[in-house]
């Protein structure tokens, strides 16, 4: 059970904590470009660094050479950002998890093609749990069955949003506000800041695909 870290290059101020992570054995980080840079400050020396490393000064990027493990430099003129090249580089390392941060708070057009590689990753893996995670806020995509969610004091309440088409069979269990076989309709904010009672909620549908994002009060 390997969980990746990827961290990219947003505002610092948006990046989640990396503590909870720097304590565990079981967890490789990635910094793609300037978010290579963000790792280091932090006392972590990347597993893997990767982008075209444009943001960075030329000190600041001789300084993150000499802290990396594995360093790959690509053009600036290609086809993938340096975040798709860091996902992809985390897929290497056969994860469970890949949290990705450094992505939000910044440009817009960055954030949306994280959402959309995270959106991909997860169509394409649905064993694998996929999340975008800043200082207050948690981002996941769920595909159809049942899937149990950890009351966490971090990010209190709970919303789900129906991505790309309506989702069905909705029975949310052991939240504030449970359905039973509901309908998560297209451009609904109806399931909007919910609750977990307890220590476990869960949610389950049939069809569509759920965006559920977790945040702090």
């Amino acid at each position: 059970m390997t969980t990746v870290v990827v961290c990219a290059g947003g505002p610092k101020e948006e990046l989640c904590s990396f503590e909870p992570y720097i304590k565990r054995n079981d967890v490789i980080f990635i910094g793609a470009d300037r978010g290579s840079l963000y790792l280091i400050e932090q006392g972590i020396k990347p597993h893997a660094i990767v982008g075209d490393f444009d943001s960075l000064s030329q000190e600041e990027y001789q300084y993150v050479m000499e802290h990396a493990n594995d360093a790959q430099r690509f053009r600036e003129e290609k086809n993938e950002t340096d975040t798709d090249l860091a996902l992809l580089k985390a897929l290497t390392y056969d994860p469970s998890d890949i949290v990705l941060t450094g992505v939000t708070g910044g440009r817009l057009d960055h954030y949306e093609a994280a959402v959309r590689s995270i959106y991909r990753l997860q169509i394409e893996y649905p064993l694998l749990v996929l999340k975008i995670i800043n200082h207050a806020n948690m981002l996941q995509f769920l595909v159809p069955g049942t899937h149990t969610i950890q009351a966490d004091d971090r990010y209190r309440y709970l919303s789900f949003f129906a991505h790309e088409q309506p989702i069905q069979g909705v029975t949310l269990r052991h939240v504030k506000y449970e359905t039973t076989n509901e309908e998560i309709s297209l451009g609904s904010s109806r399931f909007t800041s919910n609750e977990i009672i307890g220590t476990l909620g869960s949610i389950s549908f049939t069809q569509g695909i759920c965006l559920m994002i977790r945040s702090i009060d």
